[in-house]
């Protein structure tokens, strides 16, 4: 008797090992005094931690995902603290990360959510 299978969503719903750039945040454009510091993240899963940049400071922490169902966590993890133009953003977005609970893949556009609520964030797949 052959085991069950167990069916993987297809490759392209696989947000991990990509690096996710911030469009929006709580359902607006985000705005930034400096373009070049546009927020982003990335899920490793070889130690399944997350990492990226707020746009000021570095981020990163533990995560868990169950992508058979997209369920995503952020744990709270690491930050450095430096000041500046973009810190109301870089707050947004790391508040984004850790409230999440799961997340919608569209193309190559991730949103980010809090249980049936508007989307807190959405990205674009960096190229």
């Amino acid at each position: 008797m052959s085991k069950p299978t167990t069916t993987l969503p297809e490759k392209s719903q696989d947000i991990t090992g990509k690096v996710w750039k911030l469009t929006e945040i709580n359902g607006q454009p985000i705005k930034l005094k400096n373009p070049a510091a546009n927020p982003y993240f990335t899920l490793n899963t070889k130690d399944m931690r997350y990492e990226g940049h707020g746009g000021c400071n570095g981020v990163g922490g533990t995560f868990e995902i169950k992508q058979e169902v997209m369920r995503i966590k952020f744990n709270q993890g690491m930050s450095t603290m430096i000041a500046c133009d973009d810190l109301d953003t870089e707050h947004a977005f790391t508040q984004a990360l850790l409230s999440a609970d799961n997340y919608s893949v569209n193309g190559n556009i991730l949103t980010l959510n809090k249980a049936r609520m508007a989307p807190l964030a959405k990205f674009i797949l960096q190229k």
